[in-house]
């Protein structure tokens, strides 16, 4: 198949979503498809079946851009349009399939909404665009054939398909090679932004001084938290790709206070790596984190996140084996079949399937 991936999200901006979106387009080109990826422009030199969108830097969130437009003409034929995100890529392949009778698919990734409160001076601003906000998205979901999403933390008036995007078993995996050998280390890798609530974790550090804490990665909080830290914490830039798993390995416990992650990664990876995960009580940690790989705490109560990190460092746990069910081989087998399954109709009701992935016994498919 010839299956056309559009973003609002991409290099060299990193995150969950690019990551995602690069790896179930290696795995799927690994099965002989072929996989064009429709991003807004910006400083990144585009590869094979890359297609780039003229855009212009985004005043509200740094290191993101706002695409502008490219000709529908101008782009590849394809069999099947899958869209990540509800913005101005995202509607321009919708809008594709639509021109084309094509089968259109869409995964969500990020509750745009919750991101209005760190943009908007005002809280009562950013809660009424929020609430003008959500019946937009709700019917530009609805105009899909399919709506997949990591999670039940969606919280969209829609119908949809249980399907984690999945980690790279594989690569992710213990490492002979550590950093700290002779300290013991908490860690945290992922943006630096408001939802993330890295603060947190600054809170933790000050109450355990007698740990150290490595925190790993970019975003608009960066100064403010190197402004804040304590002595114990180091802060970092985004490790390359590579040496992420050798990061899971050294550290003793990975430490998340988010309350906006649909799935996760980076505490996913970490558990992949042989290393426990204390994150907040909250989706979509209630369902991924439990007593087989780490800890949860109820976010604000910096006692329970102290016990949580204490308890991770004390008890040993067979992390790996709790999130092989998140393996991208079992997402991407899934995923093709949605392809092949899927009708290009937008009036017909989505494919559905039990929320089976959070079960260990469950080995169900989407039939």
């Amino acid at each position: 198949m010839k299956i056309g991936f559009f973003t609002d999200s991409y290099f060299p901006e990193i995150d969950g979503v690019t990551y995602t979106i690069k790896l179930w387009r290696e795995e799927l080109e690994r099965d002989g498809h072929e996989v064009y990826v429709v991003y807004p422009d910006g400083d990144y030199d585009p590869g094979d079946r890359e297609i780039p969108v003229k855009s212009v830097s985004n005043p509200f969130y740094p290191g993101y851009r706002i695409p502008l437009f490219r000709r529908p003409s101008t782009l590849p034929e394809l069999d099947v349009v899958h869209c990540h995100g509800p913005a101005p890529v995202g509607i321009l392949g919708r809008y594709y399939a639509r021109t084309h009778n094509l089968p259109a698919v869409y995964t969500h990734h990020t509750p745009l909404e919750e991101y209005f409160h760190q943009n908007v001076k005002f809280e009562s601003i950013a809660h009424a665009l929020g609430k003008l906000y959500m019946p937009l998205e709700n019917a530009f979901l609805r105009s899909f054939d399919t709506v997949t999403a990591s999670t039940e933390r969606i919280d969209r008036d829609v119908e949809h398909v249980p399907l984690p995007v999945g980690i790279n078993m594989e690569f992710f995996q213990p490492t002979g090679k550590g950093w700290y050998p002779d300290r013991t280390v908490i860690g945290y890798s992922g943006r630096l932004s408001m939802e993330k609530n890295v603060g947190e974790i600054l809170r933790v550090a000050e109450r355990l001084p007698e740990y150290d804490f490595v925190i790993v990665g970019d975003g608009p909080y960066r100064n403010r938290l190197k402004r804040d830290a304590p002595d114990n914490v180091a802060i970092r830039g985004f490790l390359p790709r590579e040496e992420l798993p050798i990061f899971y390995s050294s550290i003793d416990a990975f430490v998340t206070a988010s309350t906006a992650d649909t799935l996760g990664l980076s505490t996913l990876e970490a558990n992949a790596c042989g290393t426990p995960v204390a994150a907040t009580d909250a989706p979509p940690f209630d369902r991924t984190i439990n007593t087989e790989n780490g800890e949860r705490f109820e976010y604000g109560d910096l006692e329970a996140m102290v016990d949580a990190v204490e308890t991770c460092l004390e008890t040993e746990r067979d992390t790996r084996a709790a999130v092989e069910r998140y393996d991208v081989n079992r997402t991407l087998d899934h995923l093709e079949h949605l392809y092949r399954s899927v009708q290009p109709s937008v009036d017909e009701t989505p494919t559905t399937a039990d929320d089976a992935w959070f079960s260990d016994d469950s080995q169900e498919t989407l039939d």
